[in-house]
């Protein structure tokens, strides 16, 4: 028999942790599971301002510990010819995954970091012999006909790539409550999907084929989470030359739509032919044809799009191709489309100004970004963690004098309940208006009117002539309280009015000015 008891749940505990998701809960049910009585209690959500990554956490430690003292065992039996049921190799090939993952988290770890600071990929990887030959002494078996599922460089690829989505979604999504901990895990999934083991299998070089909307409030992080994810996605390893196949650091392409016209857009996205409208004086290539197909186009503001642009996007989709302004011949799209906006799509839609067709091909795997007010009422301390990390950002170092100069004036000036409307963004500039001047002043928020109710949205050009009328009919209504004092001013029909009374509207003008 290949496995004793103890050994096959230790090792069936083990395989839920490699499959599991190391931002939610189900991590620390696993390791709890595979230790045991050795199990350290330790804070469920991971976050910046908790763990230190280059510290070794005491329960991976001891897992580590005790993987180093099954798997040579387990190894050494099936050398000897012992019987071994499917079930127990996967828990044998899923333990040896974990063990490397182990002895060469130190190397992933000062790759992805030194690439990150010095602004590209981590060049030749001499760390990958002594995995290969880890990899051919737990897998390439004498007297044994059978073999895992994966390959040593694809598995040293995933392995990697584990490590950098971890850095990056740990690094980028800063905060220790709750809602930003369930964005971290909706993070990993978009990289990862809930099923590792079929990513890993099947799904890795797939993914750029599904697209990500991340919605939510401006000043979110939105592009954050974005990065998160183009910076994350599947490189493959290849063995002769020690090197990855593309640059994971130079492979994510931003582009704010809203701040570019329609034709500028279109070059910038398909690229262009010379002669192709006025000013295209030589051949472009867009980011559709730069991006790599480990790499990502991040469209921001997308709910800001031209429903022109929206159909030849579609067909991106769709097809996976796209013709430069100016050509007629296809050309594939090889990477991975993410998009964002702070716009509510449903109502765009009602509206006729974003095209259903292509939120539908949009919407597969959503992301949604939590307030900062959010944040905040789930777990007030979040604030200083923010603090800490935003006057880094600022000054270059954590300066605790800075933070609690901060700290102190929003606690005094603005209190709890501040909503905090520009959310992060707007934290970051009152620290750094704090930094200059000892103050920030908030916007002035000016009390809104039951003009501004029923006409706002009329001066923005959003409502319909049937719309419009509703509006004005119920605002007169709620001043006049009388259908046919209502009619007599606005020269209707006194049934017509009635017909068109919003009732909703009418509770919360009421309310307006009852208060």
């Amino acid at each position: 028999m290949l496995l004793t008891g103890r050994e096959r749940e230790f090792l069936q505990a083990i395989s839920r942790l490699v499959q599991s998701n190391p931002f939610l809960p189900e991590r620390i049910a696993a390791e709890r599971d595979a230790l045991g009585r050795d199990f350290r209690e330790v804070d469920p959500i991971r976050s910046l301002s908790v763990d230190d990554p280059s510290q070794p956490d005491p329960n991976r430690v001891r897992l580590n510990e005790r993987l180093e003292e099954v798997v040579p065992s387990v190894r050494e039996r099936l050398a000897s010819g012992a019987d071994a049921s499917d079930h127990d190799l996967a828990l044998y090939q899923d333990a040896v995954l974990r063990l490397l993952y182990g002895r060469h988290l130190e190397h992933f770890r000062v790759a992805v970091e030194s690439s990150v600071a010095k602004g590209r990929g981590p060049g030749r990887l001499r760390s990958y012999a002594s995995f290969a030959r880890e990899w051919e002494h737990f897998f390439e078996i004498p007297m044994t006909t059978w073999r895992p599922d994966l390959a040593a460089p694809h598995a040293f690829a995933c392995l990697f790539q584990i490590q950098r989505a971890f850095h990056h979604i740990f690094q980028s999504i800063v905060g220790h409550s709750v809602v930003a901990a369930r964005l971290r895990g909706a993070v990993w999934q978009s990289v990862f999907t809930h099923d590792l083991q079929r990513y890993r299998d099947t799904l890795y070089d797939r993914m750029g084929d599904v697209p990500t909307l991340i919605l939510g409030p401006s000043g979110t992080g939105k592009e954050l989470v974005a990065r998160a994810i183009g910076f994350s996605r599947y490189i493959p390893f290849d063995a002769n030359t020690a090197t990855f196949t593309e640059d994971f650091v130079g492979g994510f392409h931003p582009l704010n739509l809203s701040a570019m016209p329609g034709t500028l857009i279109e070059s910038e996205l398909f690229g262009h032919k010379r002669g192709a409208f006025t000013g295209a004086v030589g051949d472009r290539r867009g980011w559709l044809e730069v991006c790599a197909p480990g790499g990502t186009v991040f469209l921001d503001e997308i709910g800001e799009l031209e429903p022109a642009i929206q159909v030849k996007l579609l067909r991106v989709l769709q097809a996976r191709t796209f013709q430069p302004l100016g050509e007629t011949a296809e050309r594939p799209f090889r990477g991975k489309i993410v998009a964002a906006t702070n716009r509510d799509l449903a109502d765009a839609m009602q509206r006729g100004e974003f095209r259903e067709d292509f939120y539908y091909r949009l919407c597969s795997d959503v992301i949604v970004t939590p307030s900062l007010h959010e944040q905040l009422r789930d777990a007030p301390d979040v604030l200083r963690e923010l603090l800490q990390f935003i006057v880094t950002r600022v000054t270059g170092e954590a300066t605790e004098s800075l933070v609690d100069e901060a700290e102190h004036w929003i606690v005094e000036h603005l209190g709890s309940d501040y909503p905090w409307p520009g959310n992060i963004r707007e934290l970051e500039q009152c620290v750094r208006s704090v930094l200059i001047r000892k103050a920030y002043r908030p916007a002035p928020v000016r009390p809104q009117s039951d003009e501004d109710r029923v006409f706002g949205a009329a001066l923005r050009g959003e409502l319909t002539a049937e719309e419009l009328l509703r509006r004005y009919c119920t605002l007169v209504y709620a001043r006049t309280e009388n259908y046919q004092e209502t009619a007599r001013r606005l020269e209707l029909d006194r049934r017509t009015v009635k017909s068109k009374i919003d009732e909703a509207l009418l509770t919360q003008l009421r309310g307006a000015a009852a208060s």
